[in-house]
């Protein structure tokens, strides 16, 4: 019998971007794994959809993983996905497959350095804060859980002499970010799957970054790109995959 992965994603019916990581991720899974496993893409806001996504595997898959792209633990990974997935735990049984599901990938403890490694791409020394940011709501307290996580991690990995946290959404704002840290250089890495709205939109005009390296008082702020458009985040669903195997 052969295996399946499905990712999980938002999507958007707005911005591409919002969608391409995940297909760029399954190309490289697909180029990574047998030919026997079986790799599939579905989002909640555009095709193809969450819940027809089991259909589109073959009847030779008995076991389907279905890994969130998502970076909180919160209601799309505990209502919506479940919902449209119809599943009711970890392991389930599904039209004749057994459907697997695991946690968001931001709770997994491989990000911490794809964190590190954006922030070296974006000229990072070791000697600047390193700040991750993350969406956060006040609705939900979950959405915090996993970006705290992540920098307890990059705490303990180094080599970074500060890192905080800061959300677009929720307190420690990220429009206080100079104030949340005290050295002169500052690289922001976005704790999120893509490139899109958010961080290719709303967060450079909400703060007014400028450039490769935007000046205030004296001191700089380097905007990385969204970690989860980082290859390395491939390693990430193999890691979560192979875990599957042994439920």
């Amino acid at each position: 019998m052969s295996r399946g992965l499905l990712l999980a994603g938002h999507g958007s019916h707005l911005n591409p971007d919002s969608s391409a990581p995940i297909h760029a991720h399954v190309s490289h899974l697909r180029e990574r794994l047998p030919a026997d496993v079986e790799v599939r893409a579905a989002f909640w806001k555009e095709e193809p959809a969450l819940s027809r996504a089991l259909e589109s595997f073959t009847s030779a898959v008995r076991d389907i993983t279905a890994v969130p792209l998502f970076i909180a633990g919160g209601y799309f990974t505990g209502t919506v996905i479940p919902r449209e997935l119809r599943l009711s735990g970890r392991v389930n049984t599904v039209d004749g497959h057994r459907v697997l599901y695991t946690p968001p990938i931001g709770s997994h403890p491989l990000l911490a350095r794809v964190l590190i490694e954006r922030a070296m791409e974006s000229g990072a020394t070791g000697h600047e804060a390193l700040v991750i940011l993350g969406h956060g709501t006040p609705r939900d307290p979950r959405s915090v859980t996993n970006t705290l996580l992540q920098a307890d991690a990059v705490r303990n990995l180094g080599p970074f002499p500060e890192v905080a946290t800061a959300f677009i959404d929720q307190d420690p704002n990220m429009r206080d970010i100079f104030s949340l840290v005290k050295a002169p250089d500052i690289i922001m890495v976005p704790l999120f799957i893509a490139d899109g709205w958010h961080v290719g939109q709303t967060i450079p005009g909400d703060m007014q970054i400028d450039g490769a390296a935007t000046v205030r008082d004296g001191r700089s702020l380097r905007f990385a790109r969204a970690a989860g458009t980082h290859p390395a985040v491939t390693e990430v669903i193999l890691e979560l995959f192979a875990e599957t195997a042994r439920w």
